[in-house]
């Protein structure tokens, strides 16, 4: 298959290659004033984005245009799907007009998965962007590209994920990648936030942050997407903070050399503290920047590799 749908599909040495390949592109880009590789030149790429989004859909684009591709961009609400056409119809439109590659965010999860199945013998390569609340598999390598930056090799290393796991995408990713990666993952959270079946997880579960801290060499808070909250699902915005927040006095109880990583947009003041987020110890715009080169190493892997990523 030439697609790259879920972090659940890459085994421990195409996960490597991909993350290889990203350090390898970061190199080769060093010193350029005009940041251009011609690896991709005559490819189509298209982004189709039914969902909100900055970080992705912009450094998928700067990935493209780096490395030479044309890269068209589509929206739902500027596409014949305001007028009601289907995934399906407006997938096999943009394949039959010449995409090699489709990049898909989607509210509902599975639907890269349906939109690969539909375009297998066309050509054209699938990337899932995130869809509904399975999984964000590229988030996850850059994820992954910025511990290595910061840890070196993550086998053996201790990654807590904190907050809504129970509507992230980005958590069920770096799940199934970090433990490929032989991480050792803790997800901190409150009970009502929590996916049923999360017992069954490569993972252990925990409900109290202060206890878990000292032992991290990286903590991951993910955004609160109240926008997917139907209830209440913690008392308050303030309750929330005090107990899950991470905050200065927590970054203190955290060893020196652990990683302060989130996958943005943050909610500053409720799910971190500006101090935290603007501290040396975080990543976050590491995070962004490897965002563009990890993607570039996928559509190398997709589209210009010997073989497909997963």
């Amino acid at each position: 298959m030439r697609h790259l749908l879920s972090a659940e599909g890459l085994d421990l040495a195409a996960a490597t290659a991909v993350l290889d390949t990203a350090d390898s592109l970061k190199q080769a880009l060093l010193g350029r004033e005009v940041r251009k590789l011609p690896t991709l030149r005559g490819r189509t790429v298209v982004t189709m984005f039914y969902e909100n989004s900055t970080r992705t859909r912009v450094s998928f684009e700067v990935a493209g245009k780096w490395m030479s591709a044309d890269v068209v961009n589509v929206s739902a609400s500027g596409s014949s799907v305001g007028k009601g056409e289907s995934l399906r119809d407006t997938a096999l439109t943009l394949s039959a007009v010449g995409a090699d590659c489709v990049i898909v965010r989607h509210p509902a999860s599975g639907a890269a998965h349906r939109l690969a199945g539909w375009l297998d013998g066309t050509g054209t390569c699938v990337v899932n962007a995130g869809d509904g609340t399975h999984e964000h598999p590229t988030q996850a390598l850059l994820d992954a590209a910025t511990l290595r930056d910061r840890l070196g090799e993550l086998a053996g290393r201790r990654v807590a994920i904190v907050g809504d796991v129970l509507h992230s995408r980005v958590a069920r990713s770096n799940v199934h990648l970090l433990t490929t990666l032989g991480a050792e993952v803790v997800l901190v959270a409150p009970p009502t936030l929590l996916p049923v079946g999360v017992d069954t997880w490569p993972v252990t579960v925990s409900h109290h942050l202060d206890a878990e801290l000292p032992s991290l060499d990286a903590v991951m808070l993910l955004r609160v997407q109240a926008e997917r909250m139907h209830g209440g699902f913690f008392p308050s915005a303030k309750e929330y903070s005090l107990a899950y927040g991470l905050n200065q006095a927590r970054l203190r109880l955290l060893p020196e050399h652990a990683v302060v990583l989130h996958p943005g947009p943050m909610l500053r003041g409720m799910e971190i503290a500006s101090a935290v987020a603007d501290s040396p110890r975080a990543a976050i715009t590491d995070q962004v920047r490897n965002g563009v080169h990890v993607r570039m190493a996928v559509l190398y892997h997709l589209l210009a590799g010997e073989e497909a990523v997963a």
